[in-house]
C-alpha cells in the first residue's frame, strides 16, 4: 500500500501546507523556534502519527473482541540525542474499562502491531531525489 502527502512551503519562515488528495493540514514551528505556531511541528506530527494508529488499531481489536474499554489515551514523547543521532520515543497507553490483567497484556501486544509503530521499529530507508 502507498500513501503519498504533498507539502509546500512559500516565502513563510517555517509554515508549511501538507495536503493529501481531500485533507489540508499546517506544519509549522512554535514562537521559540522562529515559526509562527500555526501547526503542529513536523515531529509532534509524527508523534501524532504514532499516537493516532495505537488507538484507532487497539479501538478496532477491542471492538472486534468485544471487550469493555471505554477509552484509550496515549500520550507520545519523541527525545533526541545532541545531534539526532539518537532517537528514544516513549509512548504510553491508558487503557479505561474494567479489563483483566490478560486482556490489558494483549492489548499492549496489539499497540505494538499498529502499522506506523511496525513502520518506524521496521526496516527503513528514505529515498530522496530532486525533480
Amino acid at each position: 500500500m502507498t500513501y503519498s502527502v504533498n507539502a509546500h512551503i512559500g516565502r513563510d519562515h517555517f509554515r508549511t501546507e501538507i495536503r493529501t488528495a481531500t485533507q489540508l493540514i499546517i506544519a509549522d514551528e512554535p514562537h521559540s523556534n522562529g515559526g509562527q505556531d500555526l501547526g503542529f511541528s513536523p515531529h509532534e506530527l509524527l508523534a501524532a502519527a504514532l499516537a493516532g494508529c495505537t488507538n484507532a488499531t487497539l479501538r478496532m481489536y477491542a471492538d472486534r473482541k468485544q471487550w469493555p474499554v471505554e477509552a484509550i489515551d496515549t500520550q507520545v514523547e519523541i527525545e533526541h540525542g545532541e545531534s539526532f543521532d539518537v532517537t528514544h520515543i516513549h509512548r504510553t497507553i491508558r487503557l479505561t474499562g474494567p479489563l483483566t490483567g490478560e486482556q490489558r497484556e494483549r492489548m499492549l501486544q496489539i499497540a505494538n502491531r499498529c502499522p506506523i509503530h511496525r513502520t518506524l521499529s521496521g526496516d527503513l530507508a528514505i529515498e530522496s531525489k530532486l525533480a
